[in-house]
């Protein structure tokens, strides 16, 4: 038995059913009190009396009659006070107990007082010992053991619940725009922030968000966002609706034909927007004017008051079109009166094409100044060779045809025409200077005069030469003297002459080479049917093959190169083919053999080329000709 056991007496253990206690309640008390049977007698412990107070109750007295106890209703209130169910992100109500230099200390009913920082409040607004605040309780405990409290965050929390009650009702709020962000504004709808696009600010576009800053606005709740704490307002719908009775009121007065006054709300590529106190229509660019319109800017600005007519309207769809043009009579119901046939218009170009050029006589109304119309000399082939957008020009009505409301003007008539006095001025026979202005495969183009051309045909370029293009003979740019050959006033030609400059020579070129007299040339080409030779006197002499093979013929081609000279007979002169006819001997003979007289007639024979045209060799081909021409060089 250790010493403990032995200090202490020994405790018979008893056993009691029930123990009441009639000074205190606590169960703290109770619970340490040992039972005790109602026979035993209560223990001492130490000599002390501790259960002097302790009234034993039987069983049989507790179920005979009920103990009642009354407690005062407000002891029972501070009692149950004292039990709070307290958690951290919600918003409950405190008492404002005390402050230090940077926090307000707050009673909710915790273990521990919470604090706020006294930055939340402002300096004019702190509030005062025994206020009561709404809180939002952010940490119950920090690391230091502290209850973190929010006054900003409770208001926020408040008013967010006021905010999504509206958005739910469609109440109408008020608030105020503090600041432009890109796609709209802020407004400060009390602690909360919304955003205020662009677009919902108001019916119209808003080009100048300044004017609504710092300025109190009527919103409604278009979106908000629980999740993100994010709120999307609108005034522009406030503004829908009040329109909609306005519209449906002016829809069921609207006729086709009414002329309504306006205001232009938004101008766009195809038109323009038309407010008509409540109701939108479109003036579409067709109907803005008669004339033609690149752009509704052209006509109307925005803000423009416009007395405009109603030309159609869809109530299903509850659209208007309007017209303005519309309010005029159209301008072609009086243009042969105003533009009669061969009278002198002024007006501007509008529109350029690849025929022509459009002028604008007055809105409504345009005239085509076709490229042929023009000019009396000149060959136009685009008109911007005389006219530029926006030119004021004079022109001549040449015809007008109302059902296809087309009028034909011409630009060169309101100048002399030079071609009525040409035959005058270039009599045939006469010889005048110009400049080549241009070479085409079948002749020259000289310049007479500025606008007058005559046309020098290849024939015409030589007596003596078989020219097979101009460049041979003159080159683009060259002065030269012409003769006038043929005149035609109807059908605008001058055909001019480059060799008629000079007499003939040929007459002199057949005394020169007689038949039978020797002569030598050099060779130029050799072709498949003969040699070409160049001859005194700037002429040209052919050697023919005759009726040999092929085979013969290559092997003579090859055997006679140019430049080398070569030695025969005239056996004719043919002015009308520019050619002299020279026979070889030292060709080889045929296989078949045929007389000198039979073998040059056979080749003239098959030459029916007319004067002046291209020689064509017989078995020449282009290839050999450029090819001929290109050694020449």
């Amino acid at each position: 038995m250790n010493e403990k056991q032995i200090n202490e007496p020994a405790v018979e253990e008893v056993n009691v059913d029930i123990v009441s206690t009639e000074v205190s309640g606590d169960p703290e008390v109770q619970a340490s009190t040992p039972s005790v049977t109602p026979e035993a007698p209560l223990p001492n412990y130490l000599g002390l009396d501790l259960f002097q107070d302790v009234k034993i109750v039987k069983a049989d007295e507790l179920i005979e009659e009920d103990i009642e106890e009354d407690i005062p209703e407000e002891i029972q209130k501070l009692y149950l006070g004292t039990f709070s169910d307290i958690s951290e992100h919600q918003v409950i109500t405190g008492r404002v107990i005390g402050m230090t230099d940077k926090d307000v200390l707050i009673d909710i009913g915790f273990k521990s007082e919470g604090i706020i920082s006294r930055s939340e409040f402002p300096s004019e607004e702190l509030p005062t010992i025994g206020d009561q605040l709404e809180v939002y309780v952010e940490r119950l405990e920090d690391r230091r053991g502290n209850t973190i409290l929010s006054k900003s965050k409770a208001d926020f929390m408040r008013r967010w619940k006021d905010l999504r009650e509206d958005y739910e009702s469609g109440k109408i709020i008020t608030g105020k725009t503090v600041r432009r962000i890109k796609g709209g504004m802020i407004v400060e709808l009390g602690v909360v922030q919304a955003f205020l696009p662009g677009s919902q600010i108001d019916i119209r576009p808003v080009k100048d968000f300044d004017q609504y800053l710092d300025k109190d606005i009527e919103l409604k709740i278009v979106k908000l966002n629980e999740a993100r704490k994010n709120i999307v307002v609108s005034h522009k719908a406030i503004m829908e609706e009040e329109m909609k009775e306005q519209r449906d009121a002016l829809f069921e007065k609207i006729k086709i034909g009414e002329v309504l006054e306006g205001r232009v709300k938004n101008v766009t590529d195809f038109g323009a927007f038309i407010d008509l106190g409540g109701l939108d229509g479109l003036l579409h660019i067709t109907d803005l004017s008669w004339g033609r319109v690149n752009h509704p800017s052209e006509v109307v600005k925005m803000d423009d008051e416009l007395t405009v007519k109603v030309i159609d309207y869809d109530e299903e769809k509850k659209r208007v079109s309007l017209g303005l043009k519309q309010l005029t009579p159209h301008p072609w119901e009086r243009v042969e009166e105003n533009y009669p046939v061969n009278s002198t218009v002024k007006g501007r170009i509008v529109s350029m094409t690849n025929y022509g050029a459009f002028m604008e006589l007055e809105s409504g109304v345009e005239g085509l100044i076709h490229v042929s119309e023009m000019s009396w000399t000149r060959q136009i082939k685009n008109p911007s060779e005389l006219y530029s957008m926006n030119d004021e020009v004079e022109a001549q009505v040449l015809s007008i045809d109302t059902e296809e409301r087309k009028i034909s003007l011409g630009a060169k008539q309101l100048q002399p025409d030079p071609w009525d006095k040409i035959e005058e001025r270039y009599m045939v026979g006469t010889v005048h200077k110009g400049k080549v202005i241009n070479l085409t495969q079948f002749g020259a183009f000289v310049e007479l005069e500025e606008g007058i051309d005559g046309l020098i045909h290849v024939s015409d370029l030589s007596w003596t030469k078989v020219v097979r293009h101009p460049k041979e003979i003159v080159e683009k740019g060259q002065k030269v003297e012409v003769r006038i050959l043929e005149v035609s006033r109807e059908s605008r030609r001058i055909s001019l002459g480059y060799k008629q400059v000079q007499d003939d020579p040929w007459a002199e070129i057949v005394k020169f080479y007689e038949t039978g007299k020797d002569v030598t040339g050099e060779i130029i080409r050799a072709l498949e049917k003969g040699i070409i030779l160049k001859l005194e006197m700037d002429v040209e002499g052919i050697v023919p093959f005759g009726k040999r093979s092929k085979k013969e013929r290559k092997r003579l081609m090859n055997a006679f190169k140019p430049g080398e000279k070569l030695t025969g007979n005239v056996m004719e002169v043919r002015p009308e083919d520019k050619k002299i006819i020279i026979f070889v001997d030292d060709l080889p003979e045929p296989e078949k053999k045929v007389s000198k007289k039979n073998e040059v007639q056979e080749y003239l024979d098959s030459q029916e080329t007319p004067a002046g045209e291209k020689i064509e060799i017989p078995g020449a081909t282009p290839n050999d000709t450029d090819s001929s021409d290109d050694k020449e060089k």
